[in-house]
Parts: structure tokens; C-alpha cells; sequence
């Protein structure tokens, strides 16, 4: 398992691949992003973009999962306290495949919470063709190893 210790300042992989199906754009959009040119094939090719492209929250609901499937599954995550900057800067269209890079850029021990570290990561997702499609920066909260090794 992961701890705090784990994830130094400038340490950065890359990982996933996650295809995007037009099924996928279509359903997770009708649900919760429902503008034509996510829910609509023949509106979307008459659209800006020319095609259907996916929410950029769903961009973001795919990225969450390459980092929970990467990173913090198996690790001491205890949550985050959330994001501090969100950019979506290219479409994502059907059958684009998506991976994510993840980048810590500040670490520390909590000063108020025993046993916890505080990671600022920076997130980058891209397609196939290593455009980022997506940045985010945030914050997680993960035990120290020494946390852990009491439990």
C-alpha cells in the first residue's frame, strides 16, 4: 500500500487507457449533461465541433477512475478536500483513448492532523495523441506510513 512517504515532490507517472464509446457520451450525458451535442449524433455533426463529444464532466468522471484504478486504491487515501483549478481544452470525441499524468508538486505533514500528509498534485488527461484534454489541480489526504503501521 501507498502512504504519504510514497508521493515525493516531482514524482510523476502516467497511466490508463480508457476508450470513450459514443454508447458512453450518449448515456452518461442524458443523465447528467444533457446539451445536444452530447446527446445528439446528428445535432452534433451541425454543431461547432462537427461531431459528438463528450461532457467535460465526464472527462473528468474518467479521469477520476484512472487515478482511483492507478493510485489511490491501493493506498492510504483518506479523501481530498477538493480541486483548486479545472481546464477543459479540447474536446473528447468517440473512440478517443484516454490516459492521465499525475504530478506531485507540494507535500507535507498536517500540522493538525497527526499522521496525515497533504499532497498538491497537478493531473493532466490526454488523448491518444498526447494532446491534454484536461488539467486539474488538487489536494489529497493520505496517512503517513507511520499512521499506518499503528492500525
Amino acid at each position: 500500500m501507498r502512504v504519504f512517504e510514497d508521493f515525493p515532490v516531482g514524482a510523476s507517472e502516467t497511466f490508463g487507457d480508457y476508450l470513450i464509446t459514443e454508447q458512453e457520451i450518449i448515456e452518461f450525458a442524458t443523465k447528467y449533461d444533457p446539451q445536444p451535442f452530447h446527446t445528439d449524433p446528428e445535432f452534433a455533426k451541425k454543431s461547432f465541433h462537427g461531431q459528438l463529444i463528450a461532457s467535460g464532466w465526464m472527462t473528468g468522471a474518467v479521469t477520476m477512475r484512472l487515478i482511483c484504478d492507478h493510485v489511490l486504491t491501493n493506498s492510504s487515501s483518506i479523501g481530498s478536500p477538493g480541486i483548486d483549478n479545472l481546464r477543459w481544452l479540447k474536446p473528447v470525441y468517440v473512440n478517443d483513448r484516454l490516459k492521465a499524468t499525475v504530478t506531485v508538486i507540494a507535500a507535507r505533514e498536517s500540522k493538525s492532523k497527526p499522521g496525515v500528509g497533504i499532497i498538491n498534485y497537478e493531473v493532466a488527461t490526454l488523448n491518444h495523441n498526447d494532446e491534454i484534454v484536461m488539467t486539474i489541480k488538487t489536494t489529497g489526504m493520505f496517512l503517513t506510513r507511520a499512521a499506518v503501521d499503528k492500525t
